[in-house]
């Protein structure tokens, strides 16, 4: 009865006619939310409980018994049931609260990879940022990380793409399996086949015995393929066949390997261009694009660098032995308004260095060295050769182009707003960055 309710309601049901079953289907099935009798054969409802929380943390439980004394309904909620229903009851009621505990369920996961609490009570790594573009891609890491699809991180170096793609395994029913990740752009590319698929004894000069390859490592797991895009174009296509057939065969092996890996990948490169230009395989890109992630640079949120600077300043301190530092207005204030080249990664190099070097309570200008402003930089790489006249217009267009993305930045988009701040008209700035090609 509650099966056809259900479904006239929209909801996918998993039935299980006994405990044992139910823990079973729990790891099998990706289930949202479990509604369990109390009293069932071969083991109880508490012991299905108890699996579910295990499965994830944050999956509500609605138990159901016709003993529905308080003392039984503490022990469930101490458990982490999400609410307790005494039969017989109103399916209205139950309808009520399956809605509930499903809304607070996204409630709680919304936000989980931002908040430090969430982050901690299940083990996955923290995102620090309150961007927009940051918890966009937070909620995007969340809709994927339930299941088996490959997922392509995109981002400049430093943007913490290896981060994110562990947060995917740890929210993944993979969790309790291994997070293998290998960087393809360090290790030679002789080498990296045997590195990913292992090889057979004897199969090569040097070969003196057998090794895994990080593919069977992984099982059941997940495996990170950082900087794809430097993958001999040979191996794409190995690799393209172990996406397709789900198995492998170590270097100089007979057998076929079965695996059940889910696959991970990250490029600071644009594949895209990369396929253009014959140097990453067309079918290939198809495969491991199925689910694109886009992380930021630090210049696109800057009003993240604020809390990464507290979280790096109380990191090293630490690490440093160091007392707690705070930073200076004017200091803070020039770490905003930097464009991070290294982004994340060089922001906390800078911060450790300048936790280093002040021996006082506050950082302030003089500890925190930073490289030329891109500004500077193009200026100094303007041409020396034509005439005063091109060298000026150059330096024009890198000035101007710098101060319209950042009046841009400072009014999230709103051109008319722009306008003003840069004390031009409306269409001025629309010519100049249609001429400046700026986005």
């Amino acid at each position: 009865m509650l099966k056809e309710t259900l479904k006239a309601e929209g909801y996918r049901t998993v039935i299980a006619r006994d405990g044992l079953e139910g823990i079973k289907k729990l790891k099998e099935d990706m289930v949202s939310l479990v509604l369990t009798d109390l009293k069932l054969p071969k083991r109880d409802g508490m012991d299905v409980l108890r699996a579910a929380k295990e499965e994830n943390p944050l999956m509500p439980v609605i138990v159901m018994t016709a003993f529905g004394s308080v003392e039984t309904a503490v022990i469930a909620m101490k458990e982490g049931a999400f609410d307790f229903i005494t039969k017989p009851f109103d399916t209205d009621h139950l309808l009520m609260l399956m809605k509930r505990a499903l809304e607070t369920q996204k409630l709680m996961t919304e936000n989980m990879l931002l908040k430090e609490e969430f982050s901690a009570q299940l083990g996955i790594p923290r995102i620090i940022g309150k961007s927009e573009k940051i918890a966009s891609v937070a909620q995007n890491i969340q809709k994927v990380a339930p299941s088996k699809t490959t997922v392509l991180i995109l981002g400049e170096s430093g943007t913490g793409k290896e981060l994110f793609a562990r947060a995917i395994h740890n929210l993944s029913p993979r969790r309790e399996y291994p997070f293998v990740p290998i960087n393809c752009a360090a290790i030679p590319r002789e080498l990296l086949e045997s590195e990913l698929f292992g090889h057979e004894k004897g199969s090569f000069t040097g070969a003196d015995f057998r090794k895994l390859g990080k593919f069977e490592l992984a099982d059941k797991g997940t495996i990170f393929l950082d900087e794809i895009g430097e993958m001999d174009i040979a191996l794409q296509a190995k690799l393209l066949r172990v996406l397709q057939e789900e198995e492998i065969e170590r270097i100089g092996g007979l057998k076929t390997i079965k695996i059940d890996v889910r696959i991970i990948a990250a490029s600071n490169k644009d594949l895209e261009k990369a396929v253009s230009e014959k140097a990453f395989r067309e079918d290939l890109f198809y495969r491991v694009s199925v689910f694109p992630v886009k992380i930021p640079p630090l210049r696109e949120r800057t009003e993240d660098i604020p809390l990464l600077v507290d979280f790096f300043l109380n990191k090293y301190c630490r690490e440093l032995k160091a007392p707690l530092k705070s930073i200076s207005k004017e200091t803070m204030e020039m770490l905003v308004n930097y464009s991070w080249k290294g982004n994340v990664r060089e922001l906390e190099n800078t911060i450790e260095r300048a936790i280093i070097l002040c021996d006082g309570k506050m950082i302030t200008p003089e500890h925190v060295s930073l490289s030329p402003l891109p500004l500077e930089a193009g200026l100094k790489n303007l041409p020396m050769n034509g005439t005063l006249e091109d060298a000026s217009k150059e330096a024009l267009r890198i000035a101007e182009t710098q101060r319209i993305t950042k009046a841009l930045k400072g009014t999230k988009g709103n051109k008319s707003r722009a306008a003003e701040v840069l004390q031009v008209s409306y269409k001025t700035l629309l010519t100049k960055i249609k001429e400046y090609h700026i986005e």
